[in-house]
């Protein structure tokens, strides 16, 4: 088996047309590439990986987001629970009261989401160990969960959002889904951040019109729950209110989160785009050919170049060619440099020897 700590180039330059020219005494250096002997694919046995399922089903199912059906039977069981729970010892919660089991979600919806206005509070040890439990299992759901849920509903939107940003000007569907994939990050802050006003508005709207706030009061009500914030002098004290409130509150508190997320996301895009523009601009020297000659053999191939530009924008690591020059030498059995289709069919059955 090859030596791992002698780093060889995973492709490979122009080959030699002439190989009996070569010196018998050069030493045979170690090349990685497509083996054009090697046989027909289809004659390659093939393995399944489950039964009844194929890869490209596989690839295609994999990049579906989680299923919103099993997102919301997560929620309607914990909300479930916990409304049980808290009408439970709903005599053990002081505050303002409306209704018993609509106190009891309103009360479930601001714990998950530590809003915490204060208007409903637990008085007893049984009622404050339940809330203690339900904030961490809340706040839990809502970023494990709900967050993928929130993310899939505004990537849904992307393709309309290129359209009506190009709705005056003939352009192609590819052409809208490539543009899609390269802004998509972008889209994303857009679209939480068109989503989150109209929230915002809403809730403002509302708070004035069946709360009877005042229109700054409302805006200082709707600022201080979707941030969590929650001072607890202006909330939601009527049926009416405390019924819109279950749903608005998680889906606000649940937006404004996704967006500051899209930003640090899109941060992180725009200086990793920096940095390869600097990568790719800036002048070689002598120092970065030698830092690129992997097999130190004063020569710096195609492959070589592109491993060390991508190591310099950070897409790898050496640990990540080590572990990839791993998995070749266990597969290159004859250790001729390259993989055929009978390293694979010599591996497997190795490999099935052992077990």
């Amino acid at each position: 088996m090859a030596s791992i700590d002698v780093r060889q180039p995973l492709l490979s330059g122009r080959t030699d047309l002439n190989p009996q020219t070569r010196s018998k005494d050069t030493p045979k250096r170690k090349r990685f590439r497509r083996s054009k002997s090697a046989p027909l694919a289809d004659f390659v046995p093939f393995e399944k990986t489950s039964i009844g399922s194929d890869p490209q089903s596989n690839a295609i199912f994999g990049n579906i987001h989680p299923n919103i059906c099993k997102v919301f039977m997560f929620l309607a069981f914990y909300l479930s629970a916990a409304t049980v729970c808290f009408y439970i010892v709903r005599n053990q919660i002081t505050g303002k009261k409306t209704n018993g089991v609509l106190d009891a979600v309103y009360f479930c919806i601001v714990t998950m989401t530590t809003v915490g206005y204060g208007d409903l509070v637990p008085s007893s040890d049984a009622a404050k160990v339940l809330a203690c439990a339900f904030v961490f299992t809340g706040m839990a759901l809502v970023c494990l969960i709900l967050s993928n849920a929130a993310d899939y509903l505004v990537e849904k939107q992307e393709i309309l959002l290129v359209r009506a940003l190009h709705l005056r000007k003939k352009v192609a569907y590819t052409e809208i889904l490539k543009e899609a994939a390269m802004n998509r990050t972008r889209y994303k802050c857009i679209l939480a951040f068109v989503i989150l006003l109209v929230l915002m508005i809403t809730g403002t709207i509302f708070l004035s019109t069946v709360e009877k706030l005042d229109l700054v009061d409302a805006f200082y009500c709707v600022c201080s729950t979707i941030t969590t914030l929650g001072y607890g002098d202006k909330s939601f004290s009527t049926k009416g209110g405390r019924v819109f409130a279950v749903f608005w509150i998680l889906i606000s508190t649940i937006c404004l989160a996704q967006f500051f997320l899209y930003i640090a996301e899109l941060n992180t895009e725009n200086r990793q785009r920096e940095l390869v523009e600097w990568v790719l601009t800036r002048k070689v020297t002598n120092l970065d050919l030698e830092a690129a000659d992997l097999d130190h053999d004063g020569n710096v191939e195609a492959a070589e170049f592109v491993l060390y530009k991508l190591k310099e924008m950070g897409k790898i690591t050496q640990d990540d060619i080590s572990l990839i020059m791993e998995e070749f030498d266990d597969l290159d059995v004859d250790q001729s440099g390259s993989l055929s289709a009978s390293d694979i069919i010599l591996a497997q059955s190795s490999e099935t020897d052992q077990k």
